[in-house]
């Protein structure tokens, strides 16, 4: 099996050729292995999937890293054998309550407007932005945690925006201008969730692309500018967590993620009607598919129960969230635990949104692979919402090697000053 070239290269090297993207779930370790070709379009060529253990994953993160490094060579290797070849390089998904996603943004007044803005002002101004958003996550963390020190580290960074005296900007690099705005999205997590992902790409031996906040992943894929504008609601229900990004005026402006997700349904399933774990699962997922099962109207009733506190979280991160702004019209729902029709039923329903900043009821929609205009699927097996998570962290290393913009690549100079 042919290792492939590297897909990003520094300095104008060859470029591209293909690349896996790794989604390290609570309940499944999920690898896809795609192309990508000369105009940034990926190719799926293999699927793999392989089941986590109870006690594997905590929360969306690694508890057991020798075997979720098992679990995850098992779905890279089925997907590489369907595919044919084996890349080198590897984006991982990364979730977790403690995981901190936001938009910090900075404005600050030029004493000399009419100087045209130079590449180390730039510079200057991006670095300022970055360590503000840093404390700010360490407060977070180390309020959330009662401890009192946590070596929070960066995961991933992007520009969402730039403006020079109201008007927006690609690169504010030879403008003049008073009032200099950028807003750079980050991911921070603490040391030990990131290094547990750093060691399972190292054990797997390949080379880690890049780590990214799930939720940031599945908010940018669907990538029109026309719902960028307009704004969104991305609710990812995985098996141990909820992820929920908030996409406003053109850019990613937070995300959020919450412990409770499919596996907290499934438990009370087995608590409350005396069953197996296993058993309980397999009740659950037939019943979210319309498959006629046993106990059905008592599998409901405990559902519909634990979905009433699971929108009660989605509530409290949006009302978080939306800083007492107005929240976007439309909620995009994906990951396997948007199954259950409750979860969107109890979205749609007058005592959700009423208590939150909404001007209309939400537009709800359940997210397929087929809305994904980036990347297609050569294995047709990539086929609901649950396929969406490990497509998003593919579109991610589609658009680390697609031309970089000058503000993404200002920010990189000065994340390798910072050593972040």
């Amino acid at each position: 099996m042919a290792f492939w070239r590297r897909i990003w290269q520094r300095d104008g090297e060859e470029s591209l050729a293909a690349c896996t993207s790794l989604d390290v779930g609570t309940e499944f370790a999920k690898a896809l292995v795609f192309e990508i070709d000369e105009s940034g379009h990926g190719t799926v060529r293999g699927v793999g999937r392989k089941r986590q253990g109870l006690s594997h994953m905590q929360s969306g993160t690694v508890a057991d890293i020798a075997a979720v490094v098992d679990n995850c060579a098992v779905a890279l290797q089925e997907a590489e054998e369907m595919a044919g070849f084996r890349p080198s390089q590897v984006v991982i998904g990364i979730a977790g309550e403690l995981v901190k996603g936001f938009t910090t943004t900075h404005t600050q007044e030029r004493k000399r407007p009419d100087q045209p803005i130079s590449e180390p002002e730039l510079q200057k101004l991006i670095d300022g932005v970055q360590r503000e958003a840093l404390r700010e996550a360490e407060r977070a963390i180390t309020w959330e945690t009662g401890l009192p020190h946590v070596d929070v580290r960066l995961v991933h960074a992007a520009v969402t925006g730039a403006a020079i005296d109201g008007y927006a900007l690609t690169n504010p690099v030879g403008f003049q201008g008073r009032h200099v705005k950028i807003g750079i999205f980050n991911a921070f997590a603490p040391l030990v969730h990131l290094g547990a992902l750093q060691s399972v790409a190292s054990q797997l031996d390949l080379e880690l692309l890049e780590i990214v906040a799930e939720p940031y992943a599945v908010a940018r894929v669907l990538g029109s500018d026309h719902l960028r504008q307009a704004g969104a609601l991305f609710i990812d229900v995985g098996g141990g967590t909820t992820d929920v990004a908030l996409v406003r005026s053109g850019g990613i402006e937070g995300t959020r993620m919450f412990a409770l997700g499919g596996r907290a349904f499934t438990k009370s399933i087995a608590d409350r009607l005396d069953l197996p774990f296993p058993r309980a699962e397999s009740l659950k997922v037939d019943y979210a598919r319309g498959v006629a099962v046993n106990h059905r109207e008592e599998v409901a009733t405990i559902v519909h129960d634990d979905v009433d506190v699971w929108a009660a979280g989605v509530e409290l991160v949006l009302e978080e969230l939306s800083g007492g702004d107005l929240l976007p019209g439309r909620i995009y729902l994906c990951g396997g635990g948007s199954r259950l029709p409750e979860i969107r039923d109890s979205l749609a329903t007058e005592q959700f949104w009423k208590t939150l900043p909404f001007a209309r009821p939400p537009e709800i929609t359940v997210m397929a692979p087929d809305q994904i205009e980036t990347i297609t699927d050569a294995t047709e097996l990539l086929v609901d919402q649950q396929d969406v998570t490990p497509l998003g962290l593919a579109y991610q290393a589609i658009e680390l090697q697609t031309s970089e913009d000058p503000l993404d690549a200002a920010l990189r100079r000065v994340l390798r000053a910072m050593k972040v």
